[in-house]
């Protein structure tokens, strides 16, 4: 939930520091609150249902990365070594690439320590 939170703050901040204001840069915002709602949802006694959040939660963080990645990499062979039109938007979507890659990691970490613990205990 802290990175739903991370992301929603990112996504809002860029909106209001952009001279143009495009809607797209909320797109973190959304993730955020994606995020967010999947960790309400995945608060629970039941394991099916904790775990399916999770998975959820993983699988929108990978593609949050993999659309923010493609972004910023269009961005640069564009720009072809020119400055930026609006370097803030670049930027908040490299700091949107990095926080999913992050997110994405520590969830896979705790998959695997979650395995490895099932595995222990049976």
């Amino acid at each position: 939930m802290v990175f739903g939170v991370l992301l929603l703050a990112l996504g809002v901040t860029a909106y209001l520091l952009t001279d143009s204001m495009h809607r797209s840069q909320l797109a973190p915002a959304v993730l955020g609150v994606v995020l967010l709602v999947c960790g309400v949802l995945a608060n629970t006694e039941d394991s099916r249902r904790r775990m399916l959040w999770m998975h959820v939660a993983v699988t929108l963080g990978l593609l949050g990365f993999l659309a923010s990645g493609a972004l910023v990499v269009t961005a640069y062979m564009w720009a072809k070594g020119e400055p930026f039109p609006e370097p803030l938007t670049v930027e908040s979507r490299e700091a949107m690439c990095v926080l999913c890659a992050i997110f994405v990691g520590l969830c896979v970490r705790s998959f695997i320590a979650a395995r490895r613990g099932r595995n222990a205990t049976a």
